[in-house]
């Protein structure tokens, strides 16, 4: 890794106080953004992105007004709105996280909160870059770019679970 990596200045917003459970939060989105950026091997110098560390309340909004879901999930991406200002630094567009969502989806994984909050982070970032999970073949395309992202971060295979690890693996 070179000194200066072409990665988008990121802003980290906390809007719920429940996220000063999860020290260190703000620094692992910040890391997992990072390396997601580093890996896709694109240049993002002059671009900015925003993340939200919010509630489930909160999401269950934005998920009710963009998405017509009235329901809360665990993340979501916006991209960013054009802009009309030449030279101007540039939006890769907006991450929100729900606390409590990530925190039960962790206990019940049972996988570390901060790996799965930068998993969450990589997989908005991800669809801000244009991937989905629309088709079986693009579902694999953006979960095995998931996987190599936090392999990196050595962090395990998101994806797997209890029951497709060896039994003596499982304990």
């Amino acid at each position: 890794m070179s000194a200066i990596e072409p990665v988008p200045l990121i802003d980290v917003i906390v809007e719920t106080p429940q996220w000063n459970a999860a020290r260190g939060a703000e620094a692992t989105v910040r890391r997992a953004l990072s390396e997601a950026a580093i890996a896709v091997g694109a240049n993002f110098t002059d671009r900015v992105l925003a993340v939200l560390l919010t509630d489930d309340a909160a999401i269950r909004r934005l998920n009710a007004q963009w998405r017509n879901i009235d329901k809360p999930t665990n993340v979501l991406s916006f991209p960013p709105a054009p802009s009309t200002v030449p030279d101007a630094v540039k939006s890769l567009g907006d991450i929100a996280i729900a606390y409590e969502t990530t925190a039960r989806e962790a206990r019940t994984d049972d996988k570390p909160f901060d790996h799965h909050l930068a998993h969450l982070a990589v997989h908005g970032f991800l669809h801000l870059l244009g991937y989905d999970h629309e088709s079986d073949a693009d579902a694999q395309t953006m979960e095995q770019l998931e996987r190599v992202i936090l392999a990196r971060l050595g962090m395990p295979d998101p994806y797997l679970t209890h029951e497709k690890l060896a039994p003596e693996i499982r304990g």
